[in-house]
């Protein structure tokens, strides 16, 4: 029988081929993703009631759903194991293979879901480019198609909010509104990825279940920006949450004793987007600093939320160079694009820290 070391808490040596630990000291604008859990998060986790989900007895996820759904003024939620699964399964109950789904051009759920939407739902992704990201009637109407024997047919129309290429970008409500509306006149149902919902509301001054009312369903991650360690949610109706159970069990999302994590997505639910406007402030004040550096191009004022995206191409090094030179100072970013770094302020990141990201770019692109 083979034996394992004891788990030793304080052991620095890592398995050979497995990377490094990010150290404490080091600025991580990479994305809301990095954050870690909080100690009042840790707590509830140490002392969760737990129970088998897949039975629905695990009471502590019983409490999390039930608080997203009245929280959004829904009938029922779930948990699901990511954001990804998230959309998905909103892809799924909501259409039939060969169907289209109408999205803007740069979503995260064409760009950054491995074409699961085509490889597991059967659908085509019909994309429309939009400034900062945000549809319109104007951009969607054309290319729905419900009645034609020769196209693919509209089965779902899916906007993004804040929308993450566009910037961190927020729909206004009314233009989300009349979408929604446009599209039911039509018999179609909307299905909003709202990873960052929780951002929008905040800097719209209005709360998630207000902003979000008219959509079918709504996905919003617990471990972006909320600081959860683990999960996203799926709001809608009973119906709905009914069927998109049995799609989490099917792609493999059902869990045993959940609650663990659940623990975590209460507090991360009920505590976190009080301190969401200091990661917008953040976000300004990074983009302020970038926009007077030579070889930077960005516009503060676009900046509304905690995600920060900027043009080097005036600097002498490629995006790729600017983060590697970066990361030898302790300070991590994403390149994001030919021309551009993406940088994303959350609750693990103070002033200080961004003071230091400014420094930095400024010694290297002196």
């Amino acid at each position: 029988m083979t034996t394992y070391p004891a788990f030793n808490p304080d052991q620095t040596t890592l398995p050979e081929g497995a990377a490094s630990p990010i150290r404490a000291t080091t600025v991580d604008l990479r994305s809301d993703t990095v954050t870690r859990p909080t100690p009042a998060m840790r707590g509830a986790m140490a002392s969760a009631e737990v129970g088998d989900d897949v039975y629905g007895e695990d009471p502590t996820l019983n409490r999390l759903q039930s608080r997203a759904a009245e929280i959004f003024g829904r009938e029922a939620a779930l948990f699901v194991p990511s954001g990804c699964m998230g959309n998905l399964i909103a892809i799924k109950v909501w259409t039939r293979p060969g169907e289209e789904v109408i999205c803007e051009e740069r979503a995260h759920a064409f760009q950054y879901e491995l074409a699961s939407m085509s490889a597991l739902a059967g659908c085509m992704p019909r994309t429309v480019p939009a400034p900062d990201g945000l549809l319109t009637w104007n951009h969607i109407e054309p290319l729905i198609e419900l009645k034609s024997s020769h196209r693919a047919h509209t089965g779902l129309v899916e906007l993004e909010n804040t929308h993450n290429l566009g910037g961190g970008t927020v729909y206004p409500v009314a233009q989300a509104e009349e979408i929604c509306d446009a599209a039911h006149a039509l018999g179609l149902h909307v299905h909003l990825d709202g990873a960052r919902i929780f951002n929008a509301a905040v800097a719209l001054g209005r709360p998630a279940g207000e902003i979000t009312r008219k959509f079918d369903s709504v996905m919003f991650c617990l471990s972006k920006g909320l600081g959860a360690p683990v999960g996203s949610m799926l709001v809608g109706s009973r119906e709905f949450i009914d069927k998109a159970h049995r799609v989490r069990k099917i792609l493999g999302g059902g869990m045993r004793q959940a609650g663990v994590l659940g623990a975590a997505g209460l507090v991360a639910l009920e505590e976190s987007p009080k301190s969401l406007h200091v990661d917008h402030q953040n976000a300004r004040y990074l983009a302020e600093g970038l926009s007077a550096i030579p070889g930077i191009r960005i516009r503060p004022e676009k900046v509304v939320t905690n995600i920060v995206i900027f043009d080097v191409a005036g600097a002498k090094k490629t995006p790729a160079e600017i983060c590697a030179a970066l990361k030898s100072k302790e300070v991590l970013a994403n390149p994001f694009g030919k021309h551009t770094i993406r940088m994303v302020t959350h609750y693990d990141v103070d002033r200080a820290g961004i003071d230091r990201a400014l420094a930095a770019l400024r010694q290297i692109l002196a």
